[in-house]
């Protein structure tokens, strides 16, 4: 199933050479980010959606304890790191080099062992070690790529039969470029403007039809709110937004 409001990701100007599933504006807007383990820095969204990300993936997979975890898109390595605390066995990949460098030098510095991280993508990822994980979480990060598609079907790939991806993303709805675009990055400043573009947002139906062609079904969705102000997030049955989708594989 096509997405009739994207582009030939082949002939987006932004594709990387070869073209590789990367946009190069995408990866030098994360590189030059500052310090994403400043809860108060530029990466503040992502320290307050953090812990309830972190809970909701539990919600799903259960105990992590144990559990072959890759986080693609893992950036400076929030989430990766806090997937690791709970026992998970984590690889953590990205194609934005400096922001892997910082995951690496905080793992470091936090002294934990059970994570590692590689600068790739996950197609070339799920080339390599297909079925041998127990689950993939991909946060914030299938609408900065030109092909989403293919970030689906290659985390499905990397399961094992049995096993999960968890996704979270942006609905392509007037709601979201209200909330993640108009107000996020022109009039609270919450991000840097230009971070999302409303026709990358993805519907759950194309994100349900990826799966589906991929061998894995949607077991739930749920909603994520967010005020910025109390620096809150809590669930909601309301995916107009922010959304998550928890996918299983036959």
């Amino acid at each position: 199933m096509s997405r009739p409001s994207q582009a030939d990701p082949q002939h987006d100007p932004r594709t990387a050479a070869g073209g590789a599933n990367k946009d190069r504006d995408e990866i030098a807007r994360f590189d030059e980010t500052g310090d994403w383990w400043d809860p108060d820095g530029p990466m503040r969204p992502l320290h307050d959606l953090n812990p309830g990300r972190l809970e909701w993936i539990e919600q799903c997979l259960g105990d992590l304890g144990g559990k072959r975890i890759v986080d693609v898109g893992c950036g400076g390595g929030l989430l990766t790191e806090a997937l690791a605390r709970r026992g998970a066995e984590v690889l953590g990949i990205d194609a934005a080099k400096q922001a892997l460098q910082t995951a690496k030098l905080h793992a470091m510095e936090s002294g934990i062992e059970n994570l590692a991280y590689r600068h790739c993508t996950v197609e070339e990822l799920a080339a390599e070690h297909p079925g041998e994980f127990d689950a993939v979480t991909c946060m914030e990060m299938l609408e900065h790529v030109p092909d989403p598609a293919s970030v689906v079907r290659a985390c499905v790939t990397l399961v094992r039969p049995g096993g999960d991806v968890c996704l979270s993303t942006l609905n392509r709805t007037p709601a979201a470029y209200l909330l993640g675009i108009c107000a996020a990055e022109y009039v609270l400043r919450l991000l840097p403007r230009g971070t999302h573009r409303h026709d990358r947002f993805i519907r759950p139906s194309e994100l349900a039809a990826w799966g589906r062609e991929a061998g894995a079904e949607v077991e739930r969705l749920t909603g994520m709110g967010y005020n910025p102000f109390l620096r809150k997030t809590w669930f909601t049955g309301d995916v107009s937004v922010n959304y998550l989708a928890h996918l299983h594989k036959a």
